[in-house]
């Protein structure tokens, strides 16, 4: 186990999870999300996670016990602690049905939509902690969140969403002490998504003026209410990339769009994580988010100090 990449994807973890727990509140719930927005004004806790975290914690247990997205054992852990309460899709209930009797993974995630593979936005929303771990050998990254994705979601357009959420978690950690201007990073990232409507979407994200203001760009990027990859993305990616130094705002951001908030906040909140350390976590946040399970993270608290 690779200790110093483990901890990345910790951190990762933690500012995905934060930030899905706060934007589940709040999903397709445009009315009370203002309410809380005039003031920022904190739910109650316990502040649950949802799909988007239960996903990710079996990718870092992936990572844990093997150093990479052995695909087999990672389907088996999706099925094996899913829960149907969290939020999943239609398209997961029929996938964990399908492994729990018997069916591999590949034949479960390529056979759907006519043999197309599922574009929703579940490959993305989870992926940050592989960014994270390969964060220092960006062609890992690329094949690694591939990797991750095709077990549920196979379509092009899934994987190319998984790739630029991951590289933008890598480069977050890598742009960790400088802040770029938001088209150089989303730049950057584009140079490893592969040609896909996800990638025509970063471009209209890394071309906004910065003028643009986030009701604009989540009325041209989208904001996720088709819960597709093409239209959760390239948004939550221009929010990190304008937010990279200030966790807060990027998940309030996430919950300003409005539409699929737990996931705009969890890819956005993954990603900054990255680029502020533990400590730009607000520790009250922490606390208020459900503890996460110890079948995942036993033993293996963040260091508070971390920025690794």
């Amino acid at each position: 186990m690779d200790a110093e990449r483990l901890a990345r994807a910790r951190l990762a973890l933690e500012g995905l999870s934060v930030g899905d727990a706060l934007g589940g509140f709040f999903e397709f719930n445009d009315r009370l999300a203002a309410a809380f927005l005039a003031d920022r004004r904190l739910p109650s806790a316990p502040w649950h996670y949802t799909d988007d975290t239960s996903m990710a914690l079996s990718i870092y247990e992936t990572l844990r016990l093997h150093g990479f997205i052995h695909q087999d054992e990672l389907a088996v852990s999706f099925a094996g602690y899913y829960e149907r309460g969290r939020g999943y899709g239609p398209s997961i209930h029929r996938f964990v049905h399908a492994i729990l009797n018997g069916q591999h993974w590949r034949e479960a995630s390529f056979s759907v939509f006519g043999g197309q593979g599922s574009w929703g936005n579940g490959g993305a929303m989870r992926v940050a902690p592989v960014g994270a771990y390969f964060a220092d050998d960006l062609p890992q990254v690329v094949e690694q969140s591939r990797r991750s994705c095709e077990v549920t979601h196979a379509h092009p357009e899934g994987i190319a969403g998984a790739v630029a959420v991951a590289v933008a978690s890598a480069l977050a950690w890598r742009f960790r002490d400088r802040t770029p201007p938001p088209a150089e990073f989303l730049d950057a990232v584009l140079e490893h998504v592969p040609e896909s409507d996800v990638r025509a979407g970063l471009r209209r994200a890394r071309d906004l003026s910065a003028e643009t203001t986030l009701e604009a760009a989540a009325e041209t990027l989208g904001a996720g209410q088709q819960v597709s990859a093409q239209d959760t993305v390239p948004l939550a990616l221009w929010i990190a990339a304008r937010h990279l130094k200030a966790y807060t705002d990027a998940v309030w951001s996430g919950i300003a769009a409005g539409g699929d908030t737990d996931t705009l906040c969890a890819m956005a909140g993954g990603i900054v994580a990255l680029s502020v350390g533990q400590e730009g976590i607000p520790s009250e946040w922490i606390t208020h988010r459900e503890p996460l399970p110890d079948w995942a993270v036993a033993d293996d608290e963040p260091d508070e100090d971390s920025h690794a």
